[in-house]
């Protein structure tokens, strides 16, 4: 048992149990012992009450935190907080700002996600500097879904510009029909789900019309089969806490992989920083790289691209080798 106790208490946790110990076991009155150990009897007494219930263990201290807190930050703000730090490494007085509330609160938020400090994140990446790295390809694969807005017929705004690209979307959404509750022209969702080696950052992605899930678990299937012919037997899986994460159709598809299923801590993005840089990589490199001019012509270019980054793209975090290099040496994988 522990001994350690706050500052200003009277009796140390071995002491507390001898206390009570004289009044449960030995029968003693609770004044007799108080006076003995120089406390109150209505401390003698809650120690023996406590041993009563819950024996030695209920000797140590308890937390003074409220079990209610009703004026915590409701999980939305939270989320929204933490996901400004994070992507945009804005301070807690630019967050309060976009957010309405008091700086004073923002900082608590992040104190309390850990994430307070930029000088514990790479300012250029995003990465935690600490990294950690499972010893063997397959100890641990990452999952998670990047969105992407659809390139409209004839192109979008990022190289057309917003007028041009405004009546592509148009266009566009009059062929499809596709509208929001406002009546404003849709092109739709790209939802990449995107699965990374956590040893060798190898990357699988497959691009789908949702995130459902069974389209997840479609995926992990699809990639546990595609990391197989590479050599590579999936022993862990670490997604967010996604619904389709959260399912029991994801828990018993990992049943039936012999995959066991990890979540990342809510709130913590930097539990998952591989997929989170490689989904960075990805939009700069394929996904805004160059003009497309429609949403088939973009991903018709992603398994060139994927290709590229395994096979032959310099990775800074494993001594700049491309990421394939790092997988058991058989016969094709490194072409």
């Amino acid at each position: 048992m522990s001994h350690a106790t706050h500052a200003n208490a009277a009796l140390t946790p071995r002491a507390r149990l001898r206390l009570a110990r004289l009044i449960v076991d030995h029968g003693w009155p609770p004044a007799r012992a108080a006076e003995r150990y120089d406390v109150s009897w209505r401390t003698a007494k809650k120690w023996a009450d406590r041993y009563r219930e819950e024996g030695p263990d209920g000797m140590l201290d308890r937390s003074s935190a409220p079990r209610r807190q009703p004026n915590r930050t409701p999980a939305p703000v939270v989320r929204k907080i933490v996901h400004l730090r994070w992507k945009q490494r804005l301070g807690p007085v630019e967050i309060a700002d976009r957010l309405g509330m008091a700086s004073s609160t923002v900082h608590a938020v992040l104190v309390r996600c850990r994430i307070n400090r930029l000088t514990h994140i790479d300012r250029a990446t995003g990465e935690p500097i600490r990294r950690y790295e499972h010893q063997r390809p397959g100890d641990l694969i990452h999952v998670d879904v990047k969105k992407l807005g659809k390139v409209p017929d004839g192109g979008g705004w990022r190289y057309l510009g917003r007028q041009e690209g405004k009546k592509n979307r148009a266009t566009t959404a009059a062929r499809t029909g596709d509208r929001n509750k406002y009546g404003q022209p849709l092109v739709g969702t790209c939802y990449l789900h995107t699965v990374i080696d956590d040893h060798s950052r190898v990357a699988y992605v497959e691009a789908r019309d949702n995130e459902t899930k069974e389209t997840a678990t479609d995926v992990l299937q699809n990639a546990v089969t595609w990391f197989a012919e590479r050599g590579v037997i999936v022993q862990r899986v670490l997604s967010d806490n996604g619904a389709c994460y959260r399912s029991n159709l994801w828990k018993q598809t990992c049943a039936d992989l012999g995959i066991t299923p990890k979540r990342t801590r809510p709130y913590r993005p930097q539990t998952n920083g591989k997929i989170e840089r490689f989904h960075r990589t990805l939009a700069d490199g394929w996904a805004f790289k160059r003009f497309y001019s429609s949403e088939s012509a973009r991903l018709a270019a992603l398994p060139a691209w994927v290709h590229e980054y395994n096979h032959h793209r310099p990775h800074s975090a494993i001594g700049k080798a491309a990421p394939i290099t790092r997988l058991d040496n058989l016969a094709g994988h490194h072409t």
